[in-house]
């Protein structure tokens, strides 16, 4: 089933194809520049509002919500169509939001101190699903979305082709900037390899959680495959991996909601 915000233009347009062609731009435009949900397109005639929403679902079901005592933070639970859950944060400031994806259902990292790992792996999540992660989060925020965060539930860089492909959406379609992209690894080196190939130049953060490969097999068993020596050679000259992206998977949604 073609779900709302893996349409594109094209798929619009055959949706769309008994209305005016101007229709098709006024949807893309509220998807994805206004960001509003289609109920609220009301420069849309109300009828159409409610073809779209039934021609075009979303890909996720809402299943928990919890807000913070300030309103400043909001997570969210999600089911799949295939019934895997994930989960999703919005953080919000005077200024701005960020929002933590999660790039799949479960996580097969096995990293001993994180709620997901030890879960098991269930689902990679498609492209579309980790956008909508954001755009879902943007409809319940007053400041606009400007950073996203790759570090919910999963491994970024073991669902390379799907997370890349996500980055693609937010940064050409939402218009975020590619350095306020974070993608969260534990030290994947082939994705680490393939992402310095590429040609946004979105952040990489490199969870360490150990100074040498001893301790650290004890905490992450990715080890074993690519110790730290391995891992530290795939990053960019002038990166330093220290205290800050060292707890990143420590505060994994995954956790913070169980």
């Amino acid at each position: 089933m073609l779900t709302r915000y893996a349409a594109t233009r094209e798929d619009l347009a055959a949706v769309l194809a008994d209305e005016p062609r101007y229709r098709v731009d006024q949807v893309w435009d509220a998807l994805w520049r206004r960001r509003v949900p289609i109920s609220e397109a009301t420069d849309l005639p109300r009828a159409l509002r409610e073809r779209l929403d039934e021609a075009l679902p979303v890909a996720l079901t809402p299943i928990v919500e919890a807000r913070s005592r300030d309103d400043q933070t909001v997570k969210w639970r999600w089911a799949t169509s295939a019934g895997a859950e994930v989960e999703a944060v919005l953080m919000r400031s005077a200024q701005r939001a960020s929002v933590c994806v999660s790039s799949q259902a479960g996580c097969a990292m096995a990293c001993t101190f994180c709620a997901t790992g030890q879960a098991g792996f269930e689902q990679h999540l498609n492209a579309a699903e980790i956008a909508e992660q954001v755009l879902r989060a943007q409809h319940a925020s007053p400041q606009r979305v400007t950073n996203v965060v790759y570090m919910g539930m999963g491994e970024p860089l073991a669902n390379y082709d799907a997370t890349w492909a996500s980055v693609l959406l937010l940064h050409e379609r939402l218009g975020i900037s590619a350095r306020r992209i974070t993608l969260s690894t534990v030290g994947v080196v082939p994705g680490m390899r393939r992402l310095a190939a590429e040609g946004l130049p979105v952040t990489l953060a490199v969870s360490l959680h150990a100074p040498d490969d001893d301790l650290r097999r004890q905490l992450v068993p990715l080890t074993d495959r690519y110790p730290i020596a391995e891992v530290l050679d795939r990053l960019p000259h002038g990166v330093v991996v220290g205290e800050r992206f060292a707890h990143a998977h420590e505060h994994d949604v995954g956790d913070a909601l169980r």
